[in-house]
């Protein structure tokens, strides 16, 4: 039996088949993980640059807007966020990877790490809930429910997510720990439940308040939009391009969240059923295994994903990209021209 991730870094990594959960799972006969640590830290890292870069790039482009941002900006500059933490906690497990899971920066940069990039997980499509119910109030009750999309609703609303994201995350801190296995002769960033009945609770909460709760939401919210928009006239929405434009872009950021997301969070229902010796079986298990890491580094890629989108589907967001160069160039000028200018005046007093 090889030391093998369980799940993502975030919820179980490094933990053993064989310490968390004895079933027919030990049984099966060893597989080689020599692809993971050798092919999957130059996937992390590709990503964290690439994510950080474009990420960064969004929050400056919203922040340095002469204009304020939209309740639809606000709630996609907390993703950008959100996408930010998880990046910069993944080379701390490309690092782990590429040292043989051998965790070497301590107890409290386990549980940070660890604590950060599932806040990721529930934050971020909480975030995208959010997002989905202001297209909903704008789109099909533009009238009745103007009052609520107010940027300082939708500040309060960014706010409760992260503590939610925060509290959520309390397993995490409580639950990560630093141990020695000497089968190994590695030091796992490991979760450790008290007992199996903690486990269980734990993983059907995260199924259900980070998969199946906002997706119901999201899909709910999304029907209603496209119906909307495809049974009124377009002449109705003639005085509201803007909304339309700003629903494209999040129609666009929806789907390809559900793509990214979906399959890790099958692949950890079907974990679910395994543990709890519903599904079982050498091959099944060893598919599973693969599964787990496509789907997790799929999830991943979604936070790199999101500001190309902005870029290429987002033309409110380009004419925003252009609008804050301007502003750029404009004070470079100034600047430059007031550099200028007390050059000559000094010149003048030393003549």
């Amino acid at each position: 039996m090889t030391l093998v991730p369980t799940s993502i870094p975030d919820l179980s990594t490094t933990a053993l088949y064989g310490y968390q959960n004895q079933t027919n799972v030990t049984q099966c006969p060893e597989h080689g993980w020599d692809w993971l640590t050798a092919s999957q830290p130059v996937y992390i890292l590709i990503l964290t640059v690439l994510g950080v870069v474009l990420n960064i790039f969004v929050l400056l482009v919203f922040c340095l807007h002469k204009k304020p941002c939209t309740v639809a900006e606000i709630y996609l500059s907390n993703l950008a966020a959100a996408d930010l933490l998880l990046l910069s906690c993944l080379p701390f497990w490309a690092i782990n990877l590429a040292n043989d899971f051998n965790w070497p920066f301590g107890l409290f940069m386990c549980k940070v790490v660890n604590l950060g990039i599932q806040m990721n997980v529930y934050s971020s499509i909480y975030f995208l809930v959010l997002v989905s119910i202001d297209r909903y109030l704008a789109l099909v009750h533009p009238l009745s429910h103007g009052r609520m999309r107010r940027p300082k609703y939708a500040k309060l609303g960014c706010l409760l997510i992260w503590s939610f994201g925060l509290i959520m995350g309390v397993p995490t801190i409580a639950f990560r720990k630093l141990k020695y296995f000497p089968e190994y002769d590695v030091n796992a960033c490991y979760l450790e439940y008290p007992n199996y009945t903690t486990e269980m609770l734990c993983e059907r909460m995260m199924i259900i308040f980070s998969f199946v709760v906002p997706i119901c939401i999201i899909s709910f919210c999304a029907f209603k939009i496209i119906r909307t928009l495809r049974v009124h006239s377009v002449e109705r929405f003639s005085a509201e391009k803007t909304e339309q434009k700003a629903t494209t872009l999040i129609l666009a950021v929806l789907l390809a969240f559900l793509i990214c997301w979906v399959p890790f969070h099958l692949v950890t229902v079907l974990d679910l059923l395994q543990r709890e010796e519903v599904l079982g079986g050498c091959h099944f298990t060893n598919v599973l295994d693969i599964l787990h890491q496509i789907s997790t580094y799929l999830a991943f890629f979604n936070s790199v994903l999101n500001p190309i989108l902005y870029v290429i589907v987002g033309k409110n967001f380009r004419k925003k990209v252009g609008e804050v160069f301007k502003q750029w160039n404009i004070r470079r000028r100034a600047t430059m021209e007031s550099t200028s200018s007390r050059l000559s005046c000094t010149l003048k007093t030393v003549r």
